[in-house]
């Protein structure tokens, strides 16, 4: 069960909690929480973009700057920590000041996640305070496979890395490769870590070419094409966090586009985009194939716990 909220709040004053990347939409929802609810929070952005990224002053407020490939740099983030949210958003750097492959290159995307993976659990690991790693993964990381692969999808499912590869599905290579590294590394160093695996999240600024939605069409199909808003999404890592019997990993949204008016909903989101959406005329009804029991069971435990003091 998870604590309740009066005796959490109490506690979280002495506890230091960081959030990386905490620039855009979902970063900004945690520290949010993380302040109300009483934490000492480090903001650690990889890199400066003044327009999602700027915090107000607050007096359990740290902010910090890292860099994926700089282990040193997270470790400084993280020291003194009790937990992290560790979010990758794959910074737009310059590598002509830093020395790092292009981050417009699919292929360097793939890599600097995977060194981000690397370099924050083991910086955890070498970290006294910490008790557990909040990773943000994603739904891609679970549902592309040979499309002859008809078994049911849970958390347990991990998108095939060949699969990914030859069909160039950079986003969900980079997710599946990323969440594997951390993972292992965590069992290896003793870790405790929970994988939030999270659909597309609908936030201002969203595209249609947004990597995560290359191949949209066929998760269409199959019923795995799912979204999440930032606010559901935030209140699954603070579960995650908070949430002692929380383990594994957790497939995370709140929103199935399984028929032909939702992909049109979702069509208008990304009309802002140059790419032409299918007409909504042409798709049919899908049956979902992935769903979150796991997280509902865990996001009820939260949720009693906060509001069971209130009764």
């Amino acid at each position: 069960m998870c604590p309740g909220s009066a005796a959490a709040m109490n506690n979280n004053t002495e506890k230091s909690v960081c959030v990386m990347d905490a620039s855009g939409p979902l970063g900004h929802a945690l520290v949010a929480r993380l302040l109300r609810r009483g934490y000492t929070v480090h903001a650690a952005t990889y890199q400066s973009r003044p327009d999602q990224d700027h915090y107000d002053d607050h007096p359990r407020l740290k902010l910090f700057r890292a860099d994926p490939f700089d282990y040193h740099a997270i470790a400084d983030a993280v020291h003194g920590c009790s937990g992290i949210f560790a979010i990758f958003n794959t910074p737009q750097l310059d590598p002509t000041n830093l020395g790092v492959p292009p981050y417009h290159e699919e292929e360097a995307i793939v890599e600097a996640e995977v060194r981000a993976a690397q370099n924050v659990v083991e910086a955890c690991a070498q970290t006294e305070t910490m008790e557990r790693v909040v990773f943000t993964s994603s739904v891609t990381a679970v549902v592309w496979k040979d499309k002859d692969d008809h078994r049911a999808l849970d958390e347990t499912s991990w998108s095939d890395l060949a699969f990914c590869t030859r069909f160039k599905l950079w986003h969900a290579l980079a997710k599946t490769l990323s969440e594997k590294t951390a993972w292992a590394l965590a069992m290896d160093r003793g870790v405790d870590m929970v994988a939030i695996n999270a659909g597309l999240l609908t936030a201002p600024g969203l595209t249609a070419d947004h990597p995560y939605l290359k191949g949209a069409p066929n998760m269409y199909d199959h019923g795995v094409l799912v979204t999440v808003d930032v606010d559901f999404l935030a209140d699954a890592h603070m579960a995650a966090y908070e949430c002692p019997a929380a383990y594994g990993r957790y497939l995370c949204f709140n929103n199935a586009v399984c028929r032909p008016e939702d992909a049109a909903k979702l069509a208008q989101m990304l009309s802002s985009s140059s790419s032409s959406p299918p007409p909504s005329d042409e798709l049919k009804v899908i049956s979902q194939r992935i769903h979150t029991k796991k997280l509902n069971k865990l996001m009820l435990e939260f949720d009693s716990a906060i509001y069971g003091d209130l009764n």
